[in-house]
Order: C-alpha cells, then structure tokens, then sequence
C-alpha cells in the first residue's frame, strides 16, 4: 500500500481494495519502523488518524467518493493544526497547540484527508538543509549522510521514503521545489495569494506560499486542487476562480514555447545537472515544445535582495515571540526586559537570530533606503523580467539546484554558500509567480530536479508539462533503497 501514489490510493478506496483506516495503520507502522532513520516527523498522531480514517471509511460507506477522501498527508510544522503541537521547528514553541486550523489544514480536512502527523523543518523556515530545527537535522532518505534540503525537509523526506504519499510544505525562496529536487518528487509553489496563508505561520509575509509535495504532477495536482481558493480571512488571499488543474494534465504540448535562461547554465551550475536539463528539454521537444534562449538579466541580484527583504520581514513577524503570551519562556526573569533577552536568546536558533539581526539592521534607520527600498526596487526589476519573459515563451525552464545534495553539516559554517543554493528558486518567490520542480534523473545515486516556472496563475501550465514528461519518463517511480 505505501507504494501507491495519492490518485492510485483514491482509485483503490473507491474499489473498496482496502479501507482507510487499514492504510492508515499500515503507513503509521512504517513511520514507527523507519522515522528514527530519517527524523523527518516532529509530532506523530496516530489516534487521531485512525478516528479520522473511520470516519472517511465512514463517508465512503455512505456514498461520497472524493479524491482525498481517506488520502494519509502530513502538515509542514508551521500550519496551526487544532490541539496539535505546532512548533515551526524552534524551542520558542515549545508546547504551542494551535487553538484552531490553519485554512489548508481545514480544507484538506473537510475533503477527508487523513493527517499522521506534523513534519519536521528548519527553524521558522529558514534554511536551506533542514539542519536548523530544534528537533535536530532530517536525513535525504537517497542517501542519509546527506541533506534533504529545506525548509520543508521532512515534508520531502517522508514522501521520498514512501511514509506518507503527500504532504505540505511552504517555499519563500525555493523551500518546496528545493527539497522536492534533492529527494526525487514533484513539488509546486503556486502564485502568490493563491493558496491561503491564514494560518501559517509567517516568516516573510509577502513571499510565503503553500503548495504540495508528491511523487507525480498527478497528486500534486490533487492536492493543490483542494488547498487554492480565496480566503476571507486571508488579506493577501486573491480572490480569482480555481482553475482545473486535473483536466489540464492531459492537455497535449504541441505549440508549447519552452524559455531557456542563459543565466542559468552559467558558472554555479553543476555540469552533470545542467546534462540532466537539457535530456528533459529534447524530450519535451519530442511531445511538440519549441525552445528558445531567454535572459533574465536581474537574476544575479536576487540572492542580496531577498536576503534584505526576507530577512526584515522575518525580524518584523518574529517579535511576537517574546516568552509573554505563549511558548517558551526563561525561568526566573529579573524584570520585563530580561524576560524578552533571555527568551528569545535561549528560544531562537543561530540561524533564526541571524536573519532576525540582518532584518532589524536593514530596517534601521538611517539604513532602510540604502538596503530595504533598494533592494524592493531590485524585486520590481526581477518581476519585469518575468513580464517580458512571458510575452515570449509560455514556460521557463531550467535547473532547480545548481548542485546535488550535500553532506550532512557541510555548510554550516559557511551560511553563504548555503544561501547560494537558492539561486534558481529565489526569483519565482519575488516576482510571486508559480514554479514546480519535478524529478529528472540521478547523478552519482543522488536525484536531480528540473525548475519550470510559469506565468501568474498558471499553475494547470506547469503541472500539464510535468504530468506530460512523467508519461515519458520514469524518474519520478524511482524508490531510495531500504524504503
């Protein structure tokens, strides 16, 4: 059973196969077996899975049919899940249960998914190797001296090895895409504004964005089926009909124009990686896409700006915690100020305080038009790259990583060439436009993604290209060995 892909689990309920709750504790019983391994889970909660499985077996017995109806998925640590512990990966959490769920938990909810648990990540999203949690690093399930990337490492992670078929992850600079291209499955960032935030707890309020890990566009596509719509309680929500994105994977890709950035196959990017792209373009030149060469000319500044931006918005969102109102908080403060130092120096993680010190900085004054407004401005220019981009080709598409995994603690020194990794993913979070990573092969035993980027709202475009080469293609059914 935990083989089967999420629309292979949809067909098999619906064939009265096996029931939820059967796959429920089967998938329970591997998270026992094989977790320790791999860490990717923060919270397991079997009880109430089963309960949930039940009643979907229940729902299903009564007639409804739903697609995720019964479907196991685990949340990203940092959607507020009602009485479950919600951590965001940091000790200032520590014993936090959300009062309530976050909007994509209650949608996933109410269609019937099963949640087994809440996935480990880096602290408050930040990172790049899932190496910042406070509940200690996640393993790459292809080879576990090495990283799975971040921030939705352990979403990645358990999908890869086969413990859950999906799950939900965030990206504000490449944290669902990255983590998908390190462990071998398909993941997409939609348009941002159209998956609702409410609920999710923010690191950077303006490039945060849900989305679905899977092994296939398919059930990524099923996924984000259920999570996209406009959401009252979301201010940032956009209030824009859901497209069909299941009806679009079938869609041919005669006429298709695929735009091939040559900023992308430039010094950074790993040869082997770059050989891996190009085998995947002459493929979908197969099934009818055009190519041509494009320039994103402002990409070589997007690492400094969202560093500034990211950064200066983390250090605005992450005041909250300051050991008053709930989370950790140090024993014994002397006065008021004292408890906001020592609670959030011993609640937050060195890479966390990084970012919040860099963003506080950046909004200073005397500093903000020099770093915060220019590096805005840079965000506009980058935005009408893409602009341009689109009157041309109808996809970009390039690597996702211009590297393999890499070992276990290798850059933690070095916090720099980790952030370098987001090259390819960081621009797609700044304009607010989709992008997907899906699998394109292996290098050296270690899986490599390919990036395609669409235009605003094109979400259906990105995963019809992907579910297209998957037809062709059989990376995406590769197992890491031992799972």
């Amino acid at each position: 059973m935990h083989r089967l892909t999420l629309a292979e689990i949809a067909r098999a309920l619906a064939a009265k196969q096996f029931s939820a709750e059967e796959l429920t504790r089967d998938l329970l019983a591997r998270i026992q077996q094989l977790d320790p391994q791999l860490n990717s889970f923060i919270t397991v909660t079997a009880d109430q899975a089963i309960e949930q499985a039940k009643a979907a077996d229940a729902r299903r017995a009564a007639g409804e049919n739903g697609a995720l109806l019964g479907a196991p998925i685990g949340h990203k640590d940092l959607f507020c899940t009602q009485d479950v512990l919600t951590s965001c990966g940091s000790k200032i959490l520590a014993g936090f249960k959300a009062p309530y769920n976050a909007t994509a938990v209650e949608k996933l909810a109410s269609a019937g998914a099963v949640t087994l648990g809440k996935l480990n990540m880096d602290e408050f999203a930040m990172g790049s190797a899932n190496e910042s949690s406070h509940y200690g690093a996640v393993k790459n399930p292809w080879d576990l001296t090495r990283v799975p990337g971040g921030s939705s490492g352990g979403s990645a992670a358990a999908v890869a090895a086969r413990l859950l078929p999906a799950a939900t992850g965030t990206d504000t600079g490449g944290s669902i895409r990255q983590p998908a291209a390190l462990t071998n499955l398909t993941g997409i960032k939609p348009t941002y504004g159209r998956v609702s935030r409410w609920g999710m707890i923010a690191y950077a309020s303006s490039l945060d964005q849900g989305g679905p890990l899977a092994r296939t566009a398919e059930d990524c596509a099923l996924m984000l089926q259920t999570m996209a719509g406009f959401d009252t309680k979301d201010s940032t929500s956009v209030d824009q009909p859901v497209d069909d994105y299941l009806a679009a994977l079938s869609q041919p890709l005669n006429g298709l124009r695929i735009g091939l950035p040559k900023e992308y196959f430039g010094a950074g990017l790993d040869a082997r990686i770059g050989e891996k792209v190009m085998a995947v373009v002459d493929e979908l030149k197969k099934l009818g896409a055009t190519v041509k060469e494009i320039s994103l000319p402002n990409m070589q500044h997007a690492i400094p700006a969202y560093y500034v931006i990211a950064p200066a918005e983390a250090s605005s969102n992450l005041s909250r915690f300051d050991g008053v109102r709930f989370g950790y908080r140090c024993e014994n403060p002397v006065n008021l100020e004292d408890l906001y130092k020592r609670s959030r120096g011993e609640g937050f993680g060195t890479e966390v305080k990084r970012r919040i010190m860099v963003g506080t900085y950046a909004l200073s004054a005397g500093y903000y038009d020099a770093y915060y407004l220019k590096a805005q401005k840079i965000r506009r220019l980058i935005k009408n790259d893409f602009v341009a981009a689109f009157n041309e080709v109808d996809v970009i598409l390039g690597p996702t990583t211009p590297n393999l995994a890499w070992k276990l603690g290798e850059k933690n020194n070095d916090p720099v060439a980790a952030y370098l990794e987001d090259i390819y993913t960081i621009t797609a979070n700044l304009a607010g436009i989709p992008g997907l990573s899906m699998p394109a092969g292996f290098v050296d035993g270690l899986p490599v993604g390919v990036q395609l980027l669409g235009n605003y709202f094109q979400e259906g475009r990105l995963l019809n290209v992907a579910h297209q080469y998957q037809q062709v293609s059989d990376w995406h059914k590769q197992t890491p060995n031992g799972f």
